[in-house]
């Protein structure tokens, strides 16, 4: 066992937050501690938490994260929780390279070779759904994910929501499955009517049909309604889960391991999911590292479905993407809508740190977009 000698953070675009730890005999791993729109707070906690974790044995994971957790009397949060994630998931990657397995070995072994993936079209006001679908298709996708609206009022125009019925179904037409995000921008008085009219269509999943701070209203559409609903990226840890399974008013959890204290919380996530038959499709709209974390749970959880991919994703701007910052970004090939499980130890990706260095230097941090209504009162993004 060793010791932690440095633990280092970079901020890169596109608005992506990586972390690098290394031990006294020059072992490290990397970690991704993303929280878009609030990439300063996370920095902050990350620079308080370097200087106290300096000499912490390495190989103690576990320890590491509760004192990460407990230690500071204040405890989750997305902040607190994303930083805690790319410590966590960076000394996962350190310690499963040092013994040259990936992850997933230790924690318990594969369950399958290959994970179903999807991505994203339309963007945050959705647009050419079907060119984009289509453009999904040839890259070996056979299901994408896509906003359900663009920003509505409380109570809006009932006819705002037969443009998402109608993207629905020219999807659905090309032979896609399709998830349809609510975002948590649709209110309940327009929810209940525009999932009443996504039934019929048969989507893959509802996404975030109302925020998770209205678990109420949660409960009440779940209950009229056949289509499965997902959420979970608004959810920081497994006692904010725990309500929702004990509910009965989620049938697909998506928690965003760089949002819930990185792998040890979401092993511990999946595994309460499954007692209640509730499936795990990982929220990741962010970069490789936190990707190939994820892929490192799902390779072991029973109850894995599908895992959200950024490839291409529309906030993916200025030329970085997925296959950024790695030398080997054909991990992330994607054929008949699956990809293969990655061998390689650790994570399974090899960080291209000269490329994270240089990119680092200047990046600004990603301001989260705002909508406004006709009234310029601010509505939910």
């Amino acid at each position: 066992m060793t010791k932690i000698a440095k633990i280092e953070y970079f901020r890169v675009p596109p608005r992506w937050l990586f972390v690098k730890i290394t031990d006294e005999d020059g072992h490290f791993g990397w970690g991704e501690a993303s929280l878009e729109g609030h990439t300063q707070a996370v920095e902050g906690c990350l620079e308080a938490w370097a200087e106290k974790f300096i000499g912490f044995e390495a190989d103690d994971i576990e320890h590491l994260w509760q004192v990460s957790y407990r230690g500071g009397f204040y405890r989750g949060g997305p902040v607190l929780m994303s930083a805690l994630a790319g410590i966590d998931i960076a000394l996962w990657d350190l310690k499963a390279r040092k013994l040259n397995v990936p992850i997933y070995q230790l924690l318990g072994g594969k369950v399958r070779d290959k994970l179903r993936v999807y991505a994203w079209i339309g963007g945050d006001r959705p647009s050419d759904v079907e060119v984009q679908a289509n453009a999904r298709k040839s890259q070996g996708f056979n299901a994408v994910k896509m906003n359900g609206t663009e920003d509505l009022g409380w109570l809006d125009s009932p006819n705002r929501l037969s443009a998402c019925v109608e993207r629905v179904k020219a999807v659905k037409a090309l032979g896609l499955d399709a998830g349809v995000d609510f975002h948590g921008r649709v209110h309940k008085p327009m929810a209940k009517q525009l999932v009443a009219k996504l039934a019929p269509l048969d989507p893959l999943f509802i996404e975030e049909p109302l925020l998770s701070e209205n678990i109420g209203g949660i409960k009440d559409i779940a209950a009229r309604t056949s289509c499965p609903i997902a959420l979970g990226e608004r959810l920081h840890s497994r006692w904010d889960v725990r309500p929702f399974l004990e509910a009965g008013c989620v049938d697909i959890l998506q928690p965003d391991i760089s949002h819930v204290g990185g792998i040890s919380e979401m092993r511990r996530i999946a595994a309460m999911a499954e007692t209640y038959d509730v499936a795990l499709a990982p929220h990741c709209p962010l970069g490789p590292i936190a990707l190939a974390a994820n892929v490192q749970v799902d390779a072991v959880s029973a109850n894995f479905v599908i895992q959200e991919m950024s490839l291409g994703i529309h906030y993916n701007v200025g030329g970085q993407d997925l296959t950024s910052y790695t030398t080997n970004p054909e991990v992330w090939k994607v054929t008949d809508g699956y990809i293969d499980l990655m061998t390689g130890p650790g994570l399974g990706i090899e960080v291209d740190e000269e490329q994270v260095r240089r990119l680092s230097k200047d990046a600004k941090a990603w301001v989260s977009p705002m909508f406004s209504g006709p009234g310029k009162e601010l509505r939910e993004w």
